[in-house]
């Protein structure tokens, strides 16, 4: 039974997906965010639980994508959807937000079929996306709140979803060894997040995953 068990984790991280898309039409007052935490989670345990049995098939692969391009993809491109139509002024303004499912898909089947991605990611990963994007409402500037800023929250989509088909070199958080020369980088961003975290709270999420491409940007940058 126990050889079942990731893609149960991954069926897991899909049923949270659907919760998502469903509270998000119930007008719930569950943030969509805490769906997408949730089903982070399961990702992570499906890839986790399978290295440690050693096991896995095509199916699961598949499966994985299937479930990520739900509660990855087209849930936080909902989430964008109905807020711009409870906000933007503008007619249609809110099918920008279709192309955070369009780039999260081809995100999704290029990572499938490109052997380089093993330790950094090219583009940006969809978890960290629909992280950024579904956690926009904890986070304000003063008067100013990004989720009653239709033309800004298109910018962002737009931006975002250029990100995910980017082939921009960004670090994959997997360790082969705990070493701080190897791990600098990745030691240096998971402190950096949880201070950050203790001081924002949740309003922290979206700037971690900002950090996360500047600093990926700054290594590129500085390797050369």
């Amino acid at each position: 039974m126990m050889k079942y068990l990731p893609n149960f984790l991954t069926c897991s991280n899909l049923l949270c997906g659907m919760l998502g898309i469903i509270s998000l039409w119930d007008n719930a007052t569950v943030p969509t965010a805490y769906f997408v935490w949730a089903a982070c989670l399961f990702d992570f345990f499906d890839g986790f639980a399978a290295r440690w049995l050693h096991v896995s098939s095509p199916i699961g692969k598949e499966l994985d994508s299937m479930a990520d391009m739900v509660s990855f993809g087209a849930l936080p491109a909902l989430f964008i959807y109905k807020a711009l139509v409870l906000t933007s002024p503008i007619p249609n303004l809110q099918y920008v937000a279709l192309l955070i499912a369009i780039c999260s898909g081809l995100r999704l089947a290029i990572f499938n079929i490109d052997t380089t991605q093993s330790d950094s990611f090219k583009g940006l990963p969809t978890p960290a996306n629909a992280i950024f994007l579904t956690a926009l409402p904890f986070l304000s500037f003063g008067s100013f709140n990004i989720m009653a800023n239709p033309l800004a929250l298109a910018g962002i989509a737009v931006l975002f979803s250029a990100l995910l088909v980017s082939r921009v070199d960004l670090f994959a958080l997997k360790f082969k060894n705990f070493s701080w020369n190897e791990n600098k980088i990745r030691f240096t961003f998971l402190l950096l997040s949880v201070l950050l975290l203790a001081v924002f709270r949740w309003a922290a999420l979206p700037i971690i995953i900002l950090l996360y491409i500047t600093l990926s940007l700054g290594v590129r940058v500085f390797s050369k």
